[in-house]
């Protein structure tokens, strides 16, 4: 591993969609320069007012050209674009010597990128926002905890992780379209593996393995999503634990599956076309206004029992609700990320590749700062 290269201390923030939230006023607190790249330059100031920050970061039209043009060695870029442009980002990152952010998961591009990263003395900060990113803070947290009461020998583990945005005020869809439409239908469509029974398990269509979550005194349907397997590893479970569940997963309120019964059933056999129809009809039918608030709801448990007879459990529970100021997903989102961006400018995080946090020390100093900054985790022992 090459020794990092110095920070400059200057954020290139790309993108002014609504994950760019008033995170970005805590970077410009932090950073020695901030420059906001939008689609064009009035898209950025435009954010930058809607978020209180009219003057705080420089402004740019957002081109490939311009960018590389502008970034220096030790700067760093923070795509808030979708997922499909990071790859050429952090290309361009590497070329420069600059250091990369993004609060979106490692595609198997992003990775093989970023193999070069740690002896080029670049930082390559990924699944830095709030699912992924906060979600796994509190994995590696629950993680240490169980092993430090239960130690590493045989035992059985649950393991769930669940997240979403939703209505604060339920409607009869029991949902909201305050982002792209057809992305939240092709999440529903994209295959899901995990293990339930102490056996892996994959699913087609998610919405076929709905369950119940209880938080509180408050029911929520919950499904898996993606693929949970490669996150054993990631949260550095021991290989004695046998899993009896281990599953991340997406909560919706109570009813989500009977409502959204009629798209499952235009999804089954839906063509491309097809689905970008549905889209447009459903986020005209239910589309997220000004006055509707979303509620976000985060749970991350681990149960452990030794074969010894010791035994360990705990869960995390965030939730949170927009207000008329900003709402609850892109504050998160942007705060989590923010959390990340610090440490890089404080040259706190060594070259490479990252995932949020996943250190003890970073863990407790990014779950630390999003405290002070209203963001909560409540504990308890189920």
């Amino acid at each position: 591993m090459s020794d990092l290269i110095t920070p400059t201390g200057r954020v290139h923030w790309v993108g002014t969609g609504l994950s760019t939230g008033s995170g970005l006023g805590l970077v410009c607190d932090r950073a020695a320069g901030v420059v906001l790249w939008g689609r064009t330059r009035q898209k950025a100031e435009d954010r930058l007012a809607a978020l209180g920050l009219a003057g705080r970061a420089e402004t740019r039209e957002f081109g490939i050209a311009s960018l590389a043009a502008e970034v220096e060695a030790g700067d760093l870029v923070v795509s808030m674009l979708p997922a499909a442009h990071h790859a050429g980002l952090l290309r361009r990152c590497l070329g420069s010597r600059a250091h990369f952010a993004a609060s979106s998961y490692v595609s198997a591009e992003i990775s093989a990128l970023a193999a070069g990263a740690a002896e080029a003395g670049v930082v390559v900060l990924t699944e830095a926002g709030l699912d992924p990113g906060i979600d796994h803070l509190l994995a590696h947290l629950l993680v240490a905890e169980a092993r430090a009461a239960v130690g590493d020998g045989a035992a059985s583990a649950v393991f769930t992780s669940y997240c979403g945005s939703n209505p604060a005020e339920p409607n009869d869809f029991r949902y909201r379209f305050n982002w792209a439409p057809r992305g939240v239908l092709t999440a529903l469509l994209t295959p899901a593996r995990y293990i339930d029974g102490g056996e892996r398990r994959a699913v087609d269509r998610p919405w076929e393995a709905v369950g119940d979550l209880v938080l509180g005194e408050e029911r929520f349907e919950v499904y898996p999503n993606r693929d949970s397997v490669p996150f054993v590893e990631q949260y550095g479970l021991p290989g004695s634990w046998r899993l009896d569940t281990f599953v991340r997963g997406t909560i919706r309120l109570s009813g989500w599956k009977e409502a959204w019964a009629p798209v499952f059933a235009e999804l089954r056999d839906a063509d491309d076309e097809r689905i970008g129809d549905l889209a447009r009809r459903l986020a005209l039918r239910y589309p997220g206004t000004e006055t509707d608030h979303d509620r976000v709801l985060l749970s991350v448990a681990l149960r452990v029992r030794g074969d010894d007879g010791s035994a360990w459990s705990g869960e995390y529970v965030l939730d949170a609700v927009g207000d008329e100021k900003e709402a609850a997903t892109p504050r998160l989102v942007s705060t989590a990320l923010a959390c990340g961006i610090g440490d890089i400018l404080a040259g706190l995080t060594p070259p490479g590749l990252h995932r949020a946090a996943e250190e003890p020390e970073a863990v407790r100093r990014w779950l630390t700062a999003l405290e002070g900054h209203g963001i909560t985790c409540a504990f308890r022992r189920p």
